[in-house]
């Protein structure tokens, strides 16, 4: 589990799925500070063109386990779907940190995922384990800072 830090740059105070206390504990903030602004965390929107596997909900799940592990999350649960006849999958895996959810069109060769997750959590690590698992012809990244305001210092 991720250990309370100072407000440093780029640092959160508590964590995600720690236990919580009584009503007279001062509660933790897990905003992110860096560079002069604070936000709650980082959203990727990820799309796949030209993909492959999107039909399969091992190989989904394989994705997702491992994307997790890369970006340094803590995983909670995951939950798939699998559409017919048509096929497609759409699911998420619930994070301390956030989730990672997907949605797929194996009959376009599209995917959309959304990777969202705060504290010290590394969305970023996520693309290349989804660009090993499925293969794309092409990806595209959108990246958001969820919660953004500027710093009271």
């Amino acid at each position: 589990m991720l250990k309370p830090v100072d407000n440093a740059p780029g640092e959160i105070v508590g964590a995600p799925g720690e236990p919580t206390g009584s009503a007279d504990e001062v509660r933790k903030d897990y905003f992110i500070q860096r560079d002069g602004y604070q936000f709650a965390g980082t959203h990727l929107i990820i799309d796949l063109f030209g993909a492959s596997n999107l039909d399969d909900l091992e190989s989904m799940e394989r994705a997702l386990r491992e994307a997790v592990e890369a970006s340094e999350a803590t995983l909670l649960h995951i939950h798939l779907h699998h559409f017919t006849p048509n096929g497609g999958i759409s699911g998420v895996a619930v994070l301390a940190e956030s989730h990672i959810s997907v949605h797929t069109w194996p009959e376009r060769d599209f995917a959309a995922f959304d990777v969202f997750m705060c504290g010290v959590a590394r969305p970023e690590q996520s693309i290349a384990v989804l660009e090993t698992a499925f293969a794309p012809r092409e990806l595209k990244v959108k990246e958001l800072q969820r919660g953004r305001v500027d710093s009271d210092d």
